[in-house]
């Protein structure tokens, strides 16, 4: 009875997803777990978003594997940042990158980091999500990364 109620039991590998806080609580951050889940066999994951804008790089540390998420071939400061200090930590690094063709949406999921990633600076981070949110991307935006209403 009340088996909505039930939280998921966590298994596996304990990892960090390094995510643009653009994907937070959205269908795409959901759709990108359950990527990362059917990879590396683990629903164990510690979330930025589940802490607002509260800093979380200290709790990379903690984990066995990192995974940062990129959109359309970049990453944005944040997870620049976080990339740095995994790769101080010797911990084992995990892409995804997030793109988009015509109406359909590709998860391209990479072991190590991938050279031809983009890594933005502060204010480039800042023009991307102003491009996201602008006006003529207002349709792009809902179908990139989804209405936050809406199950996929």
């Amino acid at each position: 009875m009340f088996k909505f109620f039930k939280k998921k039991r966590k298994y596996g590998a304990l990892i960090y997803v390094s995510e643009p806080t653009i994907i937070y609580h959205t269908q795409t951050e959901r759709t990108l777990l359950r990527v990362i889940e059917e990879r590396l066999n683990s629903n164990n994951f510690i979330l930025p978003s589940d802490y607002g804008l509260k800093p979380t790089h200290h709790m990379i540390k903690d984990a066995e594997i990192f995974v940062a998420i990129g959109i359309v071939g970049k990453f944005t400061s944040l997870v620049s940042r976080e990339i740095k200090i995994a790769q101080e930590l010797k911990k084992k690094i995990y892409t995804i990158n997030v793109a988009r063709k015509g109406n359909e949406i590709y998860y391209d999921f990479f072991e190590g980091i991938p050279d031809d990633m983009e890594w933005l600076s502060e204010e480039e981070t800042q023009k991307l999500y102003e491009d996201f949110r602008g006006e003529e991307f207002s349709g792009f935006m809902k179908v990139f990364l989804g209405d936050r209403r809406r199950q996929w």
